[in-house]
């Protein structure tokens, strides 16, 4: 039988999750980027607001995940010729953590700059041969163990 965890007698600690991931892309799509020669639009921007609006989101998606108040979260990107790396850092002061919502703000990042950028990666027979998510993971979780 599936239930969410009771965590209404942890206490309230200040919880920190970075995350990070990256987008394999051609070079060729990477220059259009640079250049704002993408059609939908700046993919990093729009990644960025998808990003921020998943992280909040996360509870309404995974089905054991708390709503969780969360007091920061960013998202920065570093652009490389054949690639775009996201990271994702979550922070709330509750009684569980904000691993969830740092991977799911970066793989939503990601997945936003593919959609945006797929007419660039697709091959002749409408493939994409080069383009591949890799890689998302949680980089660092921290947890201040005293009370407030």
């Amino acid at each position: 039988m599936a239930k969410m965890v009771d965590i209404g007698r942890k206490p309230d600690v200040r919880r920190r999750a970075v995350a990070t991931g990256l987008i394999r892309l051609q070079p060729s799509t990477i220059r259009a980027i640079r250049a704002r020669h993408i059609e939908k639009g700046d993919p990093l921007p729009t990644a960025e607001v998808a990003a921020l609006q998943a992280m909040k989101a996360v509870w309404q998606v995974l089905p054991h995940t708390h709503p969780i108040p969360i007091t920061s979260a960013s998202v920065t990107f570093n652009v490389r010729s054949d690639r775009i790396a996201v990271t994702t850092a979550v922070e709330a002061t509750y009684k569980t953590g904000v691993e969830m919502e740092a991977l799911y703000g970066a793989t939503v990042a990601l997945l936003t700059i593919w959609d945006m950028v797929k007419a660039h990666e697709k091959d002749a027979q409408g493939q994409y041969p080069s383009a591949r998510i890799e890689g998302v993971r949680v980089v660092s979780k921290e947890k201040n163990e005293g009370r407030l």
